[in-house]
């Protein structure tokens, strides 16, 4: 992990919280550009918005691609508190943004949700939707995964209630 990830990863965390704070699962993305200054940032909006597809990563990836040209996207990172699912994945890759990193493995959300209607989890890393893919996106992650575990903690029996 380099020097500029870590803020970027602990900010995502923080936009986590945010999204549990206004009644939403906690997940948050942000969008950087090379030298780690944040463009965008998103957090997700399932439970107010009533959109199942309302994760952080693709409101991001809705809003950058209104907001930035293709060719800018190519150069960013998109930095999140969990590892992107396969759906969120896919955006990434459509959008052309050129990197991933993500805090929390998906399979270590999985052990804190267990069965929750909430996150009915895919057992498929975003490493290997991204690498199926005809051009190369980096990914890295884990990364500060007890921190990003943080707005995790109660949530999701909390919300089964």
């Amino acid at each position: 992990m380099t020097e500029t990830l870590e803020p970027l990863l602990r900010r995502a965390i923080t936009i986590a919280a945010d999204a549990r704070a206004h009644g939403n699962h906690p997940f948050g993305a942000l969008l950087a550009d090379a030298s780690g200054r944040v463009l965008l940032e998103a957090e997700n909006t399932v439970v107010t918005d009533r959109d199942i597809t309302g994760h952080a990563e693709t409101n991001l990836v809705r809003l950058a691609w209104r907001e930035l040209p293709p060719e800018r996207l190519a150069a960013t990172t998109l930095v999140t508190s969990c590892e992107p699912c396969a759906m969120c994945a896919g955006a990434i890759y459509w959008a052309g943004i050129g990197a991933v990193a993500f805090a929390l493995a998906e399979s270590s959300l999985k052990a804190l949700t267990f069965d929750d209607p909430g996150n009915p989890t895919l057992d498929l890393p975003s490493r290997t939707v991204l690498g199926a893919g005809q051009r190369r996106i980096a990914v890295t992650g884990p990364a500060l995964e007890d921190e990003a575990r943080a707005p995790h903690v109660g949530f999701w029996r909390a919300a089964i209630r």
